[in-house]
């Protein structure tokens, strides 16, 4: 889709830009099938934190991809700053999924999931 737009995107690097924005949204679908997953297990109290985690990474990968997907008169400070608050959620929920991957299979898939969101985030941010 990136190729097919018609004005000039400027020198930011296509593929990474790619990249980051199919990270972002596997990373959103992945953590909130995993907050739904957490949800089901009979721990779910010992599973808050990782739940709301798994909900605010979910939502700030959502936005994050969906405003890289825009190139129309963006603004570089925006583009910024939601790429350094996505790799933070995607820190954050990567850590606290790490906690409970030994116990639930679901929590390492969104531990690796939140991990290459994160760098293709900081990857595209030193593209920037």
């Amino acid at each position: 889709m990136l190729k097919a737009y018609p004005g000039d995107v400027g020198d930011i690097d296509q593929e990474k830009l790619a990249a980051c924005i199919a990270a972002c949204f596997e990373c959103a679908q992945v953590c909130t099938a995993c907050a739904d997953a957490c949800l089901a297990e009979d721990m779910v109290a010992d599973l808050r934190a990782c739940i709301r985690n798994n909900l605010d990474c979910a939502d700030v990968c959502a936005a994050t991809g969906a405003i890289l997907s825009r190139q129309t008169a963006g603004d570089g400070n925006v583009v910024r700053t939601i790429l350094e608050a996505c790799a933070a959620a995607c820190k954050a929920c990567g850590d606290e999924c790490a906690k409970h991957s030994d116990m639930h299979q679901h929590c390492e898939v969104c531990a690796e999931a939140c991990r290459r969101c994160e760098n293709a985030c900081r990857e595209l941010l030193a593209a920037l």
